[in-house]
């Protein structure tokens, strides 16, 4: 089992900047991709930002040039660096880690952004 937790988020102005953390532990052998998916209340979940493990990445549209994923594979962390931050930025950013074939989900750390 692979237990995830998420931390960095809180409350920012627009125009401001947050560091999200996703460590994970547990039966940690290969992890593949970390991923940073948001959701707000009603709205489907978006993919934000992944990182491969040969450290490839792949943004949404809305956070390209303002968002940067990163990843520590000695400590099994995901960052995601969000900066240039908007009101629509608001939500619960989730993260996901893929270890072999199993996929598995962090709690979630809620980002307000306000105006």
């Amino acid at each position: 089992q692979v237990q995830l937790v998420e931390s960095g988020g809180g409350l920012v102005e627009t125009g401001g900047s947050l560091r999200l953390s996703c460590i994970a532990s547990g039966a940690i052998s290969s992890i593949n991709s970390m991923t940073w998916y948001r959701q707000t209340q009603g709205i489907q979940r978006e993919l934000v930002a992944r990182i491969r493990s040969d450290g490839s990445t792949e943004y949404a549209d809305s956070v390209k040039g303002r968002f940067s994923i990163s990843r520590d594979n000695a400590k099994s962390t995901v960052y995601l660096q969000m900066g240039s931050m908007k009101p629509e930025d608001t939500a619960a950013y989730v993260c996901k880690v893929v270890v072999g074939s199993a996929a598995y989900w962090g709690q979630g750390t809620q980002v307000t952004v306000s105006s």
